[in-house]
Parts: C-alpha cells; sequence; structure tokens
C-alpha cells in the first residue's frame, strides 16, 4: 500500500508516529511523509534544520520525508503557538500539492494530534490524489481547548466546532485512539466512519545499544524505592498533585520521586522543591526516548497523573502503554480510560486525580505489597500490552482497517 502519513511532529521529535512509519516500511508499504520543521518541545528549531524553506530528507533508509516551513512554537504563549500551528496549515496547503506532484497514494493517514486543524492540508490532497483520507484522532476539540483554557468564549467554541465538523466531513476515516472518544466524536461526525485503533508503542530491538543513563541516576533508582514520572511536567499532568503527594510522604527516607523530562511547570517545581525541602523529589531532566526502558527497569513504579477534567477521562495517555510495555507497576492519578486500562490490565492502582492524599495513600499501599506481588503487577502489564498495543501488529490492523475502508 502507498501512504502519504502528513503529520506536523515527525522524527527526530520523539512520537509514537515515527515508530509506525518504520514498522509500515519494514512491512512492505511504500512511505512518504510531509511535515514541518523540528522544534518541539524547546520551541528551537533543532541543529540541521531551518525554519524557512523546503527540505527534504530520508529516514529509516526508506521513508522520503519532505518539510514545509513553518513558525517555531519558540518560548510558547498563545501568539506564538498560533502562528506555529496557522504556518504548519498555510505552509502545507500551498507547498504540499507542488512538492508531491507525480506521486500517487492509495491513504491519506494524518497525525492528529492538537491542533485538529494540521489535517486541513491533507483535505487537497485527498482530491488531488484520489486517496482515502484517515484521521487518527488524538485529542477531542472543541472539548480540549475550553478544558485547557485556552479558549473560554462560549460562541468561539461554537465556532470551532463548526470547524472540527467540516474537517471531519472531508475525512473518510476516522480512527479514535480510545474508546472513550466515540460519543464525543459522533457529535460531529457520522458514526460510520468511526475506528478505534489505540496508540501503541515499539518496543527496542534487542541488537539496539541505548545512550548510556547517568550512573549517578541509576544508583537513586537503585538504592530507593523510586515512583518515576516519565514525560511532560506540564499543566495537564497536575504535576501539583504529584508534589503534594511527595510533602505528605517526605517522613519515607526511602522513598523518591524521580521526575524525567520537562515542561512548563518545571521550574515551579524546582521552586516548590527548594520552599519545602523535598528531598524526596528528583529532577533528572530530560533524556531520548530510547533510554527509557533502562531508567524503567530500575524504578520500583511508574506515575500518570492528569488533572480532573472530563476531555481528560476520555484519553489514554501515551505514557500508559510505554509503562505496561515495561513490566513495572503502575499508580494512576487518573480517571476514565486510562485508569480502566491499568486495572482492567491488573497493572496497578488507579485513584481519583487531584487527591494527593488518594494518591499517597496507593503509593504506600503498593510499598506495602510483597516483591513477588509487585512483579505479578508488572508482569500482567506486559501481557495486556502484547494483545492490546503492540506495534507490530497494529501497524497490520492499520493497513487491513484502510484495506477494508478505501475503494478499490
Amino acid at each position: 500500500m502507498r501512504i502519504l502519513i502528513l503529520t506536523q511532529y515527525f522524527w527526530p521529535e520523539t512520537f509514537i508516529i515515527n515508530d509506525l512509519a518504520r514498522k509500515l516500511t519494514e512491512q512492505g508499504h511504500e512511505v512518504t511523509v510531509a511535515t514541518g520543521k523540528p522544534n518541539y518541545p524547546s520551541g528551537k528549531v533543532f541543529d540541521g534544520y531551518r525554519a524557512w524553506g523546503i527540505q527534504r530528507e530520508r529516514f529509516a533508509k526508506k521513508i522520503d520525508i519532505v518539510r514545509v516551513p513553518l513558525w517555531p512554537r519558540r518560548h510558547g504563549g498563545p501568539k506564538n503557538l498560533i502562528l506555529n500551528y496557522a504556518s504548519f496549515v498555510i505552509s502545507g496547503l500551498l507547498f504540499l500539492p507542488w512538492l508531491l506532484r507525480g506521486r500517487k497514494f492509495d491513504c491519506v493517514v494524518v497525525f492528529a494530534m492538537s491542533p485538529i486543524t494540521q489535517v486541513i492540508p491533507a483535505i487537497p490532497l485527498k482530491w488531488l490524489k484520489r486517496a482515502h483520507l484517515a484521521a487518527w484522532i488524538q485529542d477531542l476539540w472543541p472539548e480540549s481547548l475550553a478544558a485547557t483554557g485556552f479558549v473560554r468564549n462560549p460562541q468561539a467554541l461554537h465556532v470551532v466546532g463548526w470547524m472540527v465538523k467540516g474537517i471531519y466531513t472531508c475525512c473518510d476515516t476516522l480512527l479514535l485512539q480510545s474508546r472513550a472518544f466515540f460519543d464525543p466524536v459522533a457529535r460531529y461526525a457520522s458514526r460510520s466512519k468511526l475506528v478505534y485503533y489505540p496508540n501503541s508503542i515499539a518496543l527496542p530491538s534487542e541488537n539496539a545499544i541505548p545512550p548510556e543513563v547517568p550512573a549517578q541516576l541509576i544508583e537513586v533508582l537503585r538504592g530507593n524505592f523510586c515512583v518515576v514520572f516519565a514525560g511532560n511536567i506540564g499543566i495537564a499532568q497536575s504535576i501539583e498533585t504529584v508534589v503534594e503527594a511527595a510533602e505528605l510522604l517526605r517522613q519515607h527516607s526511602n522513598l523518591k520521586f524521580v521526575l524525567v523530562g520537562s515542561g512548563s511547570r518545571l521550574e515551579w517545581v524546582k521552586e516548590r522543591k527548594n520552599q519545602l525541602g523535598l528531598d524526596n523529589v528528583v529532577l533528572a531532566g530530560r533524556f531520548p526516548m530510547e533510554t527509557m526502558p533502562q531508567i524503567f527497569e530500575h524504578s520500583s513504579a511508574l506515575l500518570v497523573s492528569l488533572k480532573d477534567e472530563e476531555i481528560f477521562s476520555y484519553t489514554i495517555p501515551s505514557k500508559v502503554q510505554a509503562y505496561l510495555a515495561a513490566g513495572k507497576p503502575i499508580i494512576a492519578s487518573v480517571r476514565g480510560e486510562g485508569a480502566r486500562v491499568i486495572e482492567e490490565a491488573g497493572a496497578g492502582k488507579a485513584c481519583e486525580p487531584e487527591s494527593a492524599r488518594s494518591l499517597a495513600d496507593n503509593i504506600l499501599s503498593l510499598m506495602s505489597l510483597s516483591p513477588s506481588e509487585r512483579e505479578e503487577m508488572g508482569s500482567a502489564g506486559q501481557r495486556y500490552f502484547n494483545e492490546h498495543f503492540n506495534m507490530d501488529r497494529q501497524a497490520e490492523r492499520l493497513v487491513e482497517i484502510l484495506a477494508s475502508r478505501a475503494p478499490v
């Protein structure tokens, strides 16, 4: 199958679409990627790239990448984010039909993270290439705008809703990363277009040599009961709840909260850690995704947390799949789909979000279990991952879905 993947975010940025593209190629499909200039999450265009102009390169030896200009995220803020999102849409509409001239595709697949507007450049490509258009929906719009406070005006949200309906109307298939997405998405699209297609992750190759993790961090992980939080340290992750739980448990000298990553709330965490003298909070910094299995291997438990917003109850945070694959017990301060998956797998303990007391109690409960009981939780998570989220099988299933729905 000839597949065009359109995504604002792609390698060397770290997203699951990178691995899916690679797997599709390994399974014999012809994959082309149309994307922007890498600048996430720092906001600075990566070395070797420039914000303006067209660039072409190869990924995984066989995948052609075409990159259109965009406005970098810079230091964030509404102005830069709007310019970043809008510039990708405008550049995609202007340049991609020309850059992809003469190329034939059976399907166009959009990795539809926020904002949903990044589907727009794929619409004329669908018509020009007479291809099946599938959007892999990672976030709910306009609900996520209201939940994050980015847009509060009811009339503006209504207008966004009409835009979403128009975008969905132009799509042939809507791939939903969560079963809970069905009803919200069905408000704007026909149910006949909706297909459950969860996120997945690729397990590291047995022959891969991962980057080295600092010995000091390994020493901390091995010498303590370490609850590891990995990923974006931002508003949506309710990192305040994690810090408050650390404060409640500070008397347990062998318990450490290890935060791996960066984000908009990292400076706040640093200030709070210093103000309260929280020696049990370890800020490890950012690491390449390839190092995560090593860090997870030496952890005692893995932590996922989100704010108590209805929108977040619909999603399965992508780190949940990585945690399940790691084979470690999971502590989840979430509700909805994320909590359901963890509990259904028997992989850990879930509690209501934004409740530091409940989170602290679940951590103490996990600590009280025997090593063999915690090991069984981790093993149950791995089994569930292999059954539901394995990347090899998910790549095969994507092609099955597209082949069954695309016109012959």
